[in-house]
């Protein structure tokens, strides 16, 4: 009657058994550690890279725990404070030979300290919030109704090639606010233009008017292109704040869209938002322009001119020219002669995404520009046909060339770059010539700074929320229902076991909203015990046999246990859907807590049962407190 099979102890054995593993790394603390990240567009972080970390501490007679690649940055941890700081100066000794030009960035870091065999499990702590951690935190704001101008911008140039293309007249073409008006003299003329514009601009919805003598064309964003400009400007922002905050050196950034405008950094660790938030509103510059002279002997290539190189190279740069060096990917330096007139910049850059190109299956950058930037891309390629042209991408006044390939035929508009040896290599090319500036303008609605004092001290007393409330239930429930009850707090420590492991695997960050979760998860975990206990207790005073009490007890109970857990779990998934920020943390953590609960006060509290009470045939009495039975004999009368 009250007997597990032996599947059912596997399972808790093994269910322990992770638990515990996955929970244990986060009391082992944090450990010195400096990490190697990339310092410009053009350089990337590979494999490769924790060979030269390793050969440079090697050299200079250091020892790293170890030395990882977490897949764009290298990390070494060090057991103290001084030997990280002499890492931190070898490391920027090694990847920056020249200050003035650093390629890389070498920051201070914490990393687990956890043994190596726990982190070869991919058994992580928790990451802590700034509550906890310390750091700043950042609300911005995008501003759509600029994406949504710049489009119409672009729209109203390309109506205007479009136009002019199809030898069709209009009386003027002007942007009103977020729409684009083009005017005709007559009836024909406009219908011929709508039929153009609604095959060439599927995106705008046209509306016939008219304005004195004149008859007129009114375009609009559809409700779905209007909607699909906004998300790709919020992604690309997204992107480059990425890029932009490696170089803090942050351990674990969040940088993540809130609603439909809004996106939240917050930067555990950084105590100085000036510099945070220079790095943040940094601009970064697209611009292509013509190559004048190179080192590809290719004849099917123009201006090949060693000549002209070498002297350049030794300071006689001609006049309207820029040496620049192309580098990507780890293949060496190439110097290239550019001319300092640019073709187009960024701000001409409506698209440019990794393809396959359906001719060889290859690996192609598909890019598109605005009306602006494709006239000039047409007249620039007309004459520079087997002539190369470089990408170049400026940030913080310094300019790298991105690639250059060579001019195949006329351009325009639309065009690809071709020769990307792998998918990588083109999506690597497409995001940094689409990341280089923002999409739309961002302002900081809402900024917090958070000193690390303060966190240790929150988690101080998180911590001591929790043991002490756990304390707190484990004295009540000994002292009320005896071994029932101290059964009720191993599952409860079972409990608390299973949700920090769940957690950890999740990789979540934890601040003091879940760890406000975590206390009150123990106070509504505890309700699941004291209902089968008082259950069982009815039961015995019903005068059932103690064997067959615990049995109706923990059936009876459970689908009181599962109604009201639900219930809760509803309430805690509505949280989760329309909460935000510390809101939702607190909802994450409570779900899971229900979920954990429902399985320790149930199902292993059920275990522990059985396997003590469940092997004695002639169970004569439990230990479950004082159980009241009613009075059934007759009061005497006088």
């Amino acid at each position: 009657m009250n007997r597990y099979p032996w599947w059912k102890y596997a399972i808790i054995v093994v269910a322990l058994l992770i638990g515990t593993i996955y929970t244990l790394p986060n009391f082992f603390g944090e450990a010195p550690a400096v990490q190697v990240s990339s310092g410009k567009a053009t350089i990337k972080v590979g494999p490769d890279a924790v060979g030269r970390v390793e050969a440079a501490l090697k050299q200079a007679g250091l020892t790293p725990d170890f030395v990882q690649f977490d897949g764009n940055s290298v990390k070494a941890r060090f057991g103290d404070i001084d030997t990280q700081t002499k890492a931190r100066d070898a490391l920027l000794r090694a990847f920056n030979p020249n200050p003035a030009d650093p390629g890389y960035i070498v920051a201070l870091n914490l990393l687990p300290r956890s043994p190596a065999w726990l982190t070869r499990l991919h058994a992580l702590p928790m990451y802590l919030g700034l509550d906890l951690r310390g750091g700043v935190h950042f609300l911005m704001q995008v501003d759509m109704k600029a994406a949504i101008t710049k489009r119409a911008e672009s729209v109203a140039g390309d109506v205007r090639t479009a136009l002019r293309e199809k030898n069709i007249r209009h009386a003027g073409i002007a942007r009103n606010g977020n729409e684009v008006e083009v005017r005709f003299r007559d009836r024909e003329t406009l219908t011929a233009a709508l039929a153009v514009l609604n095959e060439q601009q599927p995106d705008m919805l046209w509306v016939e008017g008219a304005d004195g003598a004149d008859l007129r064309l009114t375009g609009s964003l559809k409700p779905e292109a209007a909607r699909a400009v906004q998300d790709q400007a919020l992604k690309q922002n997204i992107t480059t704040l990425h890029n932009r905050i490696n170089e803090l050196g942050v351990a674990e950034p969040v940088i993540q869209q809130q609603g439909a405008d809004r996106v939240v950094v917050q930067l555990p660790g950084v105590q100085d938002p000036a510099k945070a938030k220079d790095i943040i509103g940094r601009t970064a510059t697209l611009e292509v322009r013509m190559v004048e002279a190179h080192l590809n002997s290719d004849p099917q290539v123009r201006d090949y001119n060693p000549t002209k190189i070498e002297d350049a190279t030794k300071g006689m740069v001609p006049p309207g020219t820029e040496l620049l060096y192309s580098r990507r990917d780890g293949r060496g330096e190439e110097p290239l002669l550019l001319s300092k007139q640019v073709i187009f910049t960024g701000d001409n850059l409506t698209g440019a995404d990794a393809t396959i190109d359906q001719q060889n299956s290859g690996s192609v950058v598909s890019v598109t520009l605005d009306a602006k930037g494709g006239a000039a891309m047409k007249a620039a390629t007309r004459e520079g046909v087997k002539r190369r042209m470089a990408v170049v991408l400026i940030e913080k006044g310094k300019p790298e060339v991105l690639t250059a390939p060579t001019i195949q035929t006329e351009l325009s508009n639309r065009f690809q770059i071709t020769g990307m040896r792998s998918p990588e290599e083109a999506n690597d090319l497409a995001l940094l010539m689409r990341a280089g500036s923002l999409a739309a303008p961002m302002d900081i609605i809402e900024e917090r700074t958070i000193g690390p004092s303060l966190g240790a001290e929150n988690i101080a007393k998180g911590f001591d929320s929790v043991l002490y409330g756990f304390i707190a239930i484990a004295v009540f429930m000994c002292a009320y229902y005896l071994l029932f009850g101290l059964f009720s707090t191993v599952a409860l420590g079972v409990n608390l076991l299973f949700l920090v492991a769940i957690l950890s695997m999740m990789q979540a960050t934890l601040t003091l909203p879940g760890m406000a979760a975590i206390a009150l998860v123990l106070g509504m975990a505890i309700d699941s015990n004291v209902l089968i206990n008082e259950r069982v207790r009815e039961e015995l005073r019903s005068g059932a046999s103690p064997q067959a009490a615990i049995s109706a007890g923990y059936e009876r109970a459970w689908g009181t246990i599962l109604d009201s857990n639900v219930t809760t779990l509803i309430a805690g998934l509505a949280l989760l859907a329309f909460g935000s920020g510390p809101v939702r943390g607190f909802a994450i953590v409570h779900c899971l807590g229900i979920l954990t609960s429902m399985f320790s006060a149930v199902f292993f509290s059920r275990g522990l049962v059985n396997l003590w009470y469940g092997r004695q045939k002639k169970l004569k009495s439990v230990s479950i407190g004082q159980v009241w039975k009613p009075d059934t004999e007759p009061t005497a009368k006088a």
